[in-house]
């Protein structure tokens, strides 16, 4: 019989921020933590979504015994869709997570089959010889979970995303008795959060947020706008409150913010007084100042609500001189740019907008130094893996561990698929597994050839020759058809196009009569002799497109 060993690995989140998704296993059981998604960014042309790569999940398929889910951002359940399509497990989660879900598996027309379980911070779940039980963290959504497993090669514990935030908007507390209750018991490995590693002291109270968003609201002479991450449900609560105070209808702009709404309020965790809510058409007909709306876009996103209101776009409403715009989020670490080109926008547009750290219309969800410092403090672990953040956060939250107490030599920086394994009570790293990105289009998943394509089109463009043959001996019958696509103007550039012509006419006369007859033969020989001429001319690799016609 083969040895048992205890693995864990992440098949995302580690080395980024987004699309988290890990494993651990014991033997012959595998549970799922988590299956996230990101957002691309401006290279990737076209692309909705990117979900991790399952590969090594299906070639075990037999093992995966669940999937577990920490909370409900969609970084942690944005590609649970994509994955249940082709892998049917159990999912486990606690409810505003599972209403989430739900509404995600609805969409895709998955949620009659799916097997979704609520779980809480008292649930003990049994999977083989891995007993996962659950403790309560608080972050920018209610319901989240830190989660341990129990192995015959000792604890793991995946702490999820958390804060240590002792005045939390909805009464959520961490549960800072069980954590040191599980660390005093012993935790072999600890995987924990480390998104504002480099960030000093502790991350403020959301209640901060609160104050400062009805002060802004009092002083809003016309419309607000108020942009934030739809999941936030504790910072929508708070625009629902200063909209109470300051006697303003609230609309909804966005189908995110709009089904997070709907699932909130119908599982309670999102209180809105009856008829508060209206729509945009009826928005638009009251007076300015009684109107308040909730809108998507806070991170930049070229098709979110918030940019086509910028961009004067938006089918449903409109931002005029006068109006206030609260982006009460922070950009995420390469949102930047386009956060800055909205806020231009909207000053075009004559807005006021209110923004950045200064204002305090934001604070993180994510725990600070002191936080992620007290998390070890209470689990101390044995062995410890940074995750969830880029490489830099990463590297400081092993500092951060080794300032606290934990070897240097038992702090493991991984990258994605690769594997930490445990036998016989030593940790060591152990190889790796298949891990990268799948790119999702409005179409579905597409690989690494089709973006390569769009980037190729994008830069230097498309140049398409059309030859025709005789189909009985081969002969051209004709001058060749040069046609250009975001390559060169054809109109200012007649004797490069001869020169194309010519060159085209020249490689079909030099070829082999045998070769003539072999389509595709004759196009990947033009193909070569075109880039290279074109490169030599233009300093520029256009994709080449050959046309044959027989007639």
């Amino acid at each position: 019989m083969p040895e048992q060993r205890l693995v864990v690995a992440a098949l995302g989140g580690v080395n980024e921020i987004g699309k988290n998704m890990y494993f651990l296993q014991y033997g012959d059981d595998i549970v799922v933590i988590d299956c996230g998604s990101k957002f691309p960014d401006e290279s990737m042309l076209g692309i909705d979504l990117i979900i991790p790569d399952v590969a090594y999940l299906l070639k075990q398929i037999d093992k995966v015994r669940a999937l577990v889910v920490t909370h409900g951002h969609e970084d942690h359940i944005g590609g649970i869709p994509y994955l249940l399509k082709q892998l049917n497990l159990p999912l486990y989660a606690s409810r505003l997570t599972l209403g989430l879900i739900e509404n995600k598996l609805k969409e895709h027309g998955l949620l009659r089959d799916a097997s979704l379980n609520c779980i809480d911070a008292d649930s003990i779940l049994t999977f083989g010889q891995i007993t996962t039980s659950f403790f309560n963290t608080n972050h920018s959504i209610p319901d989240c979970l830190g989660v341990v497993f129990d192995t015959p090669e000792g604890r793991v514990v995946h702490t999820g995303d958390f804060k240590f935030d002792m005045t939390p908007v909805n009464k959520q507390y961490p549960d800072i008795h069980k954590m040191a209750d599980i660390g005093k018991k012993g935790v072999r490995i600890l995987l924990s959060e480390s998104t504002n590693a480099e960030r000093p002291g502790f991350t403020p109270s959301e209640q901060l947020v609160g104050a400062h968003l009805e002060d802004a609201f009092k002083k809003a002479e016309r419309r607000i706008f108020v942009s934030t991450f739809a999941s936030n449900v504790h910072r929508l609560q708070q625009v629902v409150d200063a909209a109470v105070v300051t006697g303003r209808k609230l609309a909804l702009l966005g189908r995110s913010m709009v089904n997070v709404v709907a699932v909130s309020r119908d599982l309670g965790y999102l209180s809105i007084p009856d008829g508060m809510l209206i729509e945009p058409a009826e928005a638009a007909k009251l007076p300015p100042h009684e109107v308040a709306v909730l809108v998507t876009g806070s991170q930049g996103e070229p098709m979110a609500a918030l940019s086509r209101l910028a961009n004067s776009s938006n089918r449903q409403m409109e931002i005029g001189a006068g109006d206030t715009v609260l982006l009460a989020a922070s950009p995420i670490p390469g949102n930047e740019r386009n956060v800055s080109r909205i806020v231009d926008n909207l000053y075009l547009l004559g807005a006021k907008v209110i923004y950045g750290a200064r204002n305090e219309l934001h604070v993180s969800g994510h725990g600070s130094q002191e936080e992620l410092k007290l998390m070890l403090t209470l689990m101390k672990p044995d062995y410890f893996i940074p995750i969830h953040g880029e490489y830099r956060m990463l590297h400081h939250h092993r500092l951060l561990a080794e300032a606290v107490g934990v070897q240097g030599d038992h702090i493991f920086i991984l990258k994605n698929g690769e594997l930490v394994e445990s036998a016989r009570g030593v940790v060591r790293p152990a190889g790796r597994v298949t891990a990268g990105q799948i790119y999702v289009d409005g179409i579905g998943d597409i690989g690494n050839v089709v973006l390569r394509d769009r980037r190729q089109l994008s830069a230097d463009g498309v140049l398409i020759t059309v030859v025709t043959l005789s189909q009985a001996d081969g002969r051209l019958l004709s001058e060749p058809d040069t046609i250009s696509r975001g390559f060169i103007y054809v109109r200012n550039s007649d004797k490069l196009i001869e020169e194309i012509n010519q060159l085209v006419i020249a490689t079909l006369q030099n070829m082999n009569a045998a070769d003539l007859g072999q389509w595709n033969i004759m196009k990947q020989t033009l193909k070569g002799a075109l880039s290279k001429f074109l490169y030599e001319q233009t300093k520029r690799r256009p994709m080449i497109l050959p046309i044959i016609i027989e007639v």
